[in-house]
């Protein structure tokens, strides 16, 4: 009896030990009362994801908006003929509550020259940089009243709108020209501001799900060419085309592609073999995304689908890959892609938007 006691109360003994061995790592999850505060690298890469629900993978939105216009366009006369092509683009982050997390804003002004002649004066391998790839080369510094350049004055804008929803963007103050007239903003920001301002809006109302987290670096790439333009003859009118690719896409600390946003535009302004401009300037070409079936590519697809289905195709391609990648598709002399996955999708030139993804990537 004393031998079955002893081994009954050390078996007592070492039940409650084990117990308490057990139970030691249970205050350790009561510790993390909310999914936002996990230890996980991309969740804490940046002081702006620092324990914000918002900063979880998916909660936010990414969108992009072109505006583009020709009205700057002019005939040849005693001055050399002028074709214009001005497009405002715009990219945004936006939470769940339609607030702008982070906006991008940038331009593009391609100028084509041609004489009384009708015959092109600006080369048509000519490939036209943004305002913000220009930077002080654009000159507006020295006739700036606060001796700011575009791309500084657009980052303000861009910084100012931050926090803001599309309806707070829209009433902000402006004079009949669209300049700025409260203080706070005059102070950074003197040039016209009217199409950030639509562009901006346009941007929030297209932003998409895709992947986007708070944390994520937004950035775009713009690539802007003439290769299609051509000099006037007395049979056929000469032809000012500006062919342009945009894309904005969202980077984790990682360096992958959480989502991505790519769109065109095609502007053609035609002139005749006096000089004379035939196009209406006062139509404002639309995106290829935004003509969507009307673009008439679908019928020459050779897998039925339209331009801005196979762009959403490869821009789906892109995402959860780096931009290292992407630069690595394989491709033709003409931009088509080679591989059997991607041709199943898209059947377009994806050079220029392989050009367009590294641009991206490479901005600050």
């Amino acid at each position: 009896m004393k031998r079955i006691s002893v081994f009954a109360i050390a078996a007592v003994f070492l039940a409650a030990l084990l117990a308490g061995c057990k139970a030691s790592p249970v205050p350790a999850p009561s510790g993390s009362s909310s999914p936002s505060s996990s230890s996980s690298p991309s969740a804490s890469s940046s002081p702006s994801s620092s324990a914000s629900p918002s900063s979880s993978a998916g909660s936010a939105k990414l969108g992009l908006a072109v505006l583009t216009s020709l009205s700057k366009s002019a005939d040849a006369g005693k001055e050399d003929g002028l074709a214009e092509v001005d497009s405002t683009v715009v990219a945004v982050t936006v939470d769940k509550d339609g607030k702008i997390q982070k906006c991008i804003i940038d331009a593009v002004q391609a100028k084509i020259n041609f004489d009384a002649k009708g015959a092109l004066l600006t080369p048509e391998a000519t490939v036209f940089k943004t305002k913000n790839e220009l930077g002080d080369a654009y000159g507006m510094k020295k006739s700036s009243g606060i001796g700011k350049e575009w791309y500084e004055q657009a980052q303000a804008f861009a910084r100012y709108v931050e926090g803001k929803t599309a309806d707070e963007v829209k009433n902000i103050k402006v004079d009949e020209s669209n300049y700025p007239t409260q203080a706070d903003l005059k102070a950074s920001v003197t040039i016209s501001v009217g199409s950030f301002m639509d562009a901006i809006e346009k941007a929030v109302k297209s932003a998409q799900n895709g992947g986007t987290a708070a944390s994520d670096k937004l950035s775009i790439g713009v690539v802007t060419k003439m290769a299609s333009s051509t000099s006037a003859t007395a049979d056929k009118s000469g032809l000012a085309e500006v062919d342009s690719s945009y894309l904005a896409l969202t980077r984790d600390a990682g360096g992958k592609i959480t989502s991505c946003v790519i769109d065109g535009t095609q502007s053609k302004i035609s002139f005749t073999s006096a000089g004379k401009i035939t196009t209406d300037l006062s139509v404002n070409p639309q995106t290829k995304n935004e003509l969507g079936e009307a673009y008439g590519m679908k019928e020459a697809s050779g897998i039925g689908k339209e331009w801005k289905e196979e762009a959403q195709a490869f821009a789906k391609y892109c995402t959860g890959k780096t931009a290292a990648e992407i630069g690595g598709v394989a491709v033709d002399d003409k931009g088509y892609a080679l591989s059997s996955d991607i041709k199943s999708s898209v059947t377009i030139s994806i050079g220029d938007f392989k050009e367009a993804v590294t641009k991206a990537a490479s901005s600050e």
